[in-house]
């Protein structure tokens, strides 16, 4: 344990209290006169862990020396956060969404519910299992797209938006547990610990879908009244041509399949950017701003996180499996779960009711805040603006996914 990894630890603390008060700072800048924009910058959340990041790189520099500062950051791994942008400002665009919606509004008419209804539950459960395949913060995207339109843009309480937020991002984190490449907690160990999609799919994918079902319906039948209220989205999305959206799930694709190599896919998002600027008459803003917050804040942690392995990786090894479990859900709320998982899998020797009780901890906790899961940076940045001030509160967003995450854990508990 060194000085730089306390300090690490400490402003790693103060980075997750940040988040807390993000929406209080929000607040003051909503009413702030003369320091508005400090306030403002203060309360992005998807700022917070970047600009913590900086404060222990500027610690950092006469602490350890230049030299030893940049072998640091060139020793850690920013693929994540890289990959997360890219399939965020792809999967964001206008083709890439109508085809989703069209194919949510045609499961959408089977259903024997009301259209708008349908739909809401469509996203909030289908889409988040097709994470499985298109990996979780493509699903996150596409959902939170789908849902700003057909709830959080029609006036809906602020109990009914935290509800289905919550359910949203349990849903998701559990959602990507059918294979073994779509969720970053499972990724971080599938190589490691030989789990295939197979192995996933009977073990954990199952019980997620089962718990994402359930989540569902209860949200459904808790907030009905609400819900059968809300307007079908009936504007016509078919403006794209079909060859358009083909060509952009292509693109996709190849971010998915290449997203263990930046030497890849980033090039594959540049030369998809030189596409969508010559057809501009088929998009619309693309999300650069928002993929670029959410991967400063996901770089943030890279670098805060990479130094809390003194103390997080003898907590994992000293637990037995069933305090694991409920370790890695609590743990995850205040770290990131591919991390968390990560750190776990480095431990020799362990148990397979070890390595089943970390990443079902690890996925059943990735609702409980915005630093989680990867994903829920994507659906916090593109839904906060239909909050109060702008801001989603980290104490109501926790609250709202308590439930949600009690059924994941008694389906990964009791089966």
């Amino acid at each position: 344990m060194s000085q730089v990894e306390i300090l690490a630890t400490a402003l790693f603390a103060l980075a997750v209290v940040h988040t807390f008060m993000a929406s209080r700072f929000e607040h003051l800048a909503h009413h702030s006169k003369s320091h508005g924009g400090l306030w403002h910058l203060l309360g992005e959340i998807e700022a917070v862990f970047g600009i913590w990041a900086c404060v222990l790189i500027l610690f950092m520099l006469p602490m350890l020396g230049g030299g030893e500062t940049l072998a640091y950051l060139q020793g850690l791994n920013f693929t994540e956060p890289m990959f997360v942008f890219a399939v965020m400002v792809i999967a964001a665009t206008k083709p890439i969404l109508q085809l989703a919606t069209l194919g949510v509004r045609g499961l959408a008419s089977v259903l024997p519910l009301p259209r708008s209804l349908a739909i809401v539950v469509v996203s909030i459960s289908v889409v988040p299992l097709m994470g499985s395949l298109i990996t979780e913060p493509a699903a996150m995207t596409l959902a939170a797209l789908i849902l700003r339109d057909a709830l959080f843009s029609q006036g809906a309480s602020t109990r009914l938006k935290y509800a289905t937020l919550g359910v949203l991002f349990v849903n998701v984190s559990i959602g990507g547990t059918l294979t073994s490449y779509a969720a970053p907690p499972v990724l971080m160990v599938a190589g490691t610990w030989g789990w295939d999609s197979a192995f996933m799919l009977q073990t954990f994918g199952w019980k997620a879908a089962l718990a994402v079902l359930v989540n569902t319906v209860l949200l459904t039948l808790l907030f009905r009244r609400e819900l059968l209220g809300l307007k079908a989205v009936t504007q016509e999305i078919r403006r794209v041509p079909y060859v358009v959206m083909l060509i952009h799930v292509l693109f996709l694709a190849g971010v998915v399949v290449c997203g263990h190599y930046p030497v890849a896919f980033i090039p594959l998002l540049l030369l998809f950017l030189g596409f969508a600027d010559a057809y501009k008459q088929f998009q619309d803003r693309l999300l650069l701003r928002e993929g670029l917050m959410v991967a400063l804040f996901l770089a943030g942690l890279v670098i805060l996180g990479g130094l809390q392995r003194w103390w997080l990786q003898p907590l994992l090894a000293d637990m037995d499996e069933r305090l694991l479990f409920f370790g890695a859900v609590g743990l995850t709320a205040i770290t990131d779960n591919a991390a968390l998982t990560y750190l776990g899998s480095l431990v020799e020797g362990v148990s397979d009711g070890f390595k089943y009780a970390l990443v079902a901890g690890a996925v059943a906790g990735g609702g409980l805040t915005v630093i989680a899961n990867a994903p829920n940076p994507a659906g916090f940045a593109l839904l906060k603006n239909y909050f109060d001030d702008a801001a989603i509160s980290p104490l109501k967003l926790f609250l709202a996914a308590l439930a949600p995450t009690a059924v994941a854990i008694l389906f990964f508990l009791a089966f």
